[in-house]
């Protein structure tokens, strides 16, 4: 789990970069993010994750019920359906290799432990439209791109394109 305190100076480092603009949490102060994940760790429904390997942070992965969340005014929520999202650390640790080939790893682990959460039959993304990288990214797991949507987000309105991962589409290497 995140921990808003601890793990505040990496997540403010994090978000505060230009590649991380679609987050929408850029212009937020140290006080104000540490509150935003303070409100989100107390929510039944969302739940935030620090990634680490070898125990260096990797990635910022949010798992939530859509149907308790602004994108259920965008889509038709399914039963089982686990939304998500996804923040990679700006660089990787040396020995995880680079670019898709630390992705190659790091995303499939990500896909297996979500859909590890009890009911989940279906993850659904809503990366920002213009977000070319992520959308790639999540095509290359084995994604569906969806429709192209709008909604009102916490911190304003959000132009998404949408993306599916059923448990049969998933590409994941069997241990």
């Amino acid at each position: 789990m995140l921990d808003p305190v601890a793990d505040l100076d990496v997540l403010h480092g994090w978000v505060t970069q230009p590649r991380a603009r679609f987050w929408g949490l850029g212009q937020l102060t140290r006080d104000e993010l540490r509150e935003t994940y303070e409100f989100v760790d107390g929510l039944p429904t969302h739940n935030a994750y620090l990634v680490r390997w070898d125990g260096t942070p990797v990635a910022l992965v949010q798992a939530y019920h859509p149907e308790d969340d602004p994108v259920a005014a965008a889509y038709e929520v399914a039963d089982g359906d686990l939304g998500l999202h996804f923040l990679r650390a700006p660089a990787l640790p040396e020995h995880a290799g680079r670019g898709a080939e630390g992705w190659a790893v790091l995303g499939p682990a990500v896909i297996r432990f979500l859909f590890a959460a009890p009911g989940a039959r279906r993850l659904v993304a809503e990366p920002d439209a213009n977000n070319t990288a992520a959308i790639t990214r999540m095509t290359a797991l084995g994604f569906e791109a969806g429709e192209r949507v709008r909604f009102e987000s916490p911190h304003g309105p959000k132009d998404a394109r949408m993306a599916y991962l059923t448990r049969a589409g998933a590409r994941l290497r069997e241990e």
